[in-house]
């Protein structure tokens, strides 16, 4: 693959923080047209979107840190370095909820339906982003013999060197392109505020899982379990209960 997407002198253009960056734009223009269709103010959504997306990229690389906490103990410089990858997608959703939450609460805007728009603007984003990742090299698979095994050659790439090994970032590409059309195509059939994005979690969560069992960069500290899979654990059964509880509401009696 291409880590380096351009060089002009000394400047280098990354294909990693290319593909990051229109993963964000691309995310913000489909969830914004969402949110105009539903009603809700777009322009205030767009100026979330700057706050969200700061956030987003300060929890991913934090918490990519402290998983890896030892290795840049021993080169605290390398923190900084986000073109060389290392932004772990729950720790930038995760940062980006709550900043969502804290702008929304301030403007006095619904939580559920803004969750809802943007569920289908996050798995478009992170395809983007996992395409930035197979330039880069990180979040490389394990060694395999099948036909579409991918081979990095490039001595600035972070997987090993003429190895065949599984596109695990093509897997997840496609899975959220594949999940992004999905709620595209079906966005009219979500009645229940906040169906959509907790669909989104469980559909994102048990492909992220499936995914990490063809992963082999080093990762985790929770045995055969990675971070990830730990994460997205805990985020299905949080979208399950809410499922279960608004259909509860929706058919209780009415008193």
């Amino acid at each position: 693959m291409h880590p380096v997407l351009l060089q002009i002198g000394s400047l280098k253009v990354y294909s990693y923080g290319v593909f990051v960056a229109i993963g964000f734009l691309a995310a913000l223009w489909i969830s914004g047209r969402e949110i105009a269709r539903q009603g809700l103010d777009r322009e205030k959504f767009l100026d979330m979107g700057f706050w969200v997306v700061l956030s987003a990229i300060a929890g991913a690389r934090i918490f990519h840190v402290l998983v890896y906490w030892r290795q840049y103990a021993e080169a605290p410089g390398e923190i900084l370095k986000l073109w060389n990858g290392g932004l772990v997608f729950y720790g930038g959703f995760i940062a980006a909820v709550a900043a969502c939450v804290v702008f929304l609460r301030r403007n006095r805007m619904p939580f559920l339906p803004v969750a809802d728009a943007s569920a289908i603007g996050i798995p478009l984003g992170l395809a983007f982003g996992r395409l930035g990742c197979t330039s880069a090299g990180c979040c490389f698979g394990k060694p395999s013999t099948l036909p579409w095994a991918i081979t990095f050659t490039d001595p600035a790439c972070l997987a090993p060197l003429h190895v065949p090994l599984h596109p695990t970032q093509i897997y997840e590409a496609i899975g959220g392109f594949a999940i992004c059309g999905f709620l595209y195509i079906t966005r009219d059939r979500f009645k229940t505020p906040g169906m959509r994005f907790w669909t989104m979690l469980i559909l994102y969560g048990v492909a992220r899982s499936f995914f990490e069992i063809f992963r082999d960069d080093p990762r985790g500290f929770l045995g055969p379990f990675s971070e990830s899979q730990a994460v997205s654990a805990v985020l299905i059964t949080y979208a399950i209960v809410s499922i279960l509880r608004a259909r509860s509401k929706a058919n209780a009696p009415a008193r």
